[in-house]
């Protein structure tokens, strides 16, 4: 069907938007409190400390750190310390408590967060690169010396990422009156430095090769599903005294299917799958709408996909969902779907492959953001039922990111003062 009935959504469905969506974890109201409060606090002060974090700075080094943030032309730069508790407000890391402050926040820039021991910090600011590797490098010359010196390092290096500059690069004196290395010993160390960009840049894209061929599987399996509800249809739209409006439908449904497989071939990036995502909902619906004219009934509003698997369809009405240690939020769901949600079972999740591990959709990376926009971008102003954070939105998929600041993935570091180990995504860091 045209794009004319993603317009007649409901407005139920209409006030749908992403935070509605946003699957970041979160099961104390408590721990929300203090990201609000945090996100309130930063407002109007660049610098916030809950009296309860363990590892609290006093007043005057908060008041030293604000000072630091103007000297060094650092701003917007958000910091804020926290307690351990706060972190199941962001899926138990501190790297999803800055982003939940970011995302509430929601002003550009570079934002830090200490929750307990672990220390994480990234920018929303697209202007502002490797923010990310400089918590872990601030973190792994500072820690020694505490959290306020490992804050004021971290905000040296920021400033000097915003004045065009490389942190942790020296000043070029050599102390010794010359002029600094030797060409004899530069030389080497640059082509070796050379090689060695290379090497990473084509391991990462090969990976992201690798990635994008994995979605594009993951997707023909939508697709082929597609296709299996098509051909089920053909003999029925081809009887006798069958009504015109369903043989439209189907032959709209055929339409969207040939344009989907189209467009899987041609796509060369993540972001060609967006329109993929739009044609296989349109498809749907149309499918959706042909089977009920063929058995007397008009066809259902079009409204959004089922959120736990867009193969079932529009969805008849929101159902309360709460993820895997999430906090609640309402979801567009299948009849099917919310009332195994409403009995208490798990529903019937659309599942991908991922590194060779299935896991929902949702939670696949932002890799699969615009395959996913495509199937919710036509209900209340772009609907993604995740935040695909890389790491989830991914992210997940970030995660399909905290909105659009995150769609990317994000650029994140840090660490952990002390206590175990740290890991995972582009995190850093160590014990204290």
């Amino acid at each position: 069907m045209s794009a004319g009935p993603r317009g007649h959504a409901t407005p139920m469905f209409r006030s749908l938007v992403l935070t509605a969506l946003l699957l970041v974890p979160g099961s104390a109201a408590s721990a929300q409190d203090m990201v609000g409060d945090a996100a309130t606090a930063l407002q109007r002060d660049p610098v916030y400390v809950d009296p309860a974090a363990e590892r609290a700075i006093s007043a005057a080094e908060a008041e030293a750190l604000r000072r630091r943030i103007d000297e060094r032309g650092a701003g917007p730069l958000y910091l804020a310390v926290l307690p351990e508790s706060a972190k199941r407000a962001g899926g138990g890391s501190a790297q999803g408590v800055a982003q939940a402050i970011a995302q509430r926040l929601g002003r550009p820039g570079a934002y830090a967060v200490v929750a307990g021991r672990s220390f994480s910090a990234g920018s929303t600011d697209p202007d502002l690169r490797g923010v990310g590797a400089q918590a872990t490098a601030a973190l792994e010359a500072s820690r020694d010396q505490g959290t306020a010196a490992v804050l004021l390092d971290f905000v040296d290096r920021v400033g000097q990422l915003r004045a065009g500059g490389s942190p942790g690069s020296g000043s070029g004196d050599s102390g010794d009156g010359g002029g600094g290395f030797p060409a004899a010993v530069l030389l080497p160390l640059l082509a070796l430095g050379g090689g060695a960009l290379l090497l990473s840049r084509r391991r990462r894209r090969r990976e992201q090769e690798a990635e994008l061929a994995e979605l594009r599987e993951n997707v023909r399996d939508d697709l082929v599903a597609l296709g299996d509800d098509i051909r089920a249809l053909d003999l029925d739209v081809e009887m006798p005294g069958v009504d015109p409006r369903a043989k439209a439908d189907y032959d709209r449904a055929v339409a969207a299917y040939d344009r989907a497989d189209a467009l899987v071939e041609r796509a060369r990036t993540a972001e060609d799958f967006e329109p993929v995502g739009a044609a296989l909902e349109e498809g749907r619906y149309t499918m959706t709408a042909a089977k009920e004219r063929l058995a007397g009934r008009e066809p259902p509003e079009r409204t959004p996909p089922c959120f736990f698997d867009p193969r079932h369809g529009p969805s008849s009405r929101e159902v309360e969902w709460a993820p895997y240690g999430g906090a609640p939020r309402m979801v567009p769901a299948c009849e099917a779907d919310a009332q195994r949600v409403e009995r208490g079972e798990d529903p019937e999740a659309r599942e991908v492959l991922v590194g060779g591990r299935r896991m929902p959709y949702w939670s696949a990376g932002p890799m699969y953001a615009p395959f996913a926009g495509g199937l919710f971008g036509g209900f209340g102003g772009g609907l993604l039922p995740g935040l695909l954070m890389g790491t989830m939105l991914g992210g997940s998929l970030g995660g399909w990111g905290m909105g659009d600041a995150y769609a990317s993935g994000g650029d994140w570091g840090g660490g952990d003062f002390g206590g175990g180990d740290f890991g995972g995504g582009d995190f850093g860091g160590g014990d204290f």
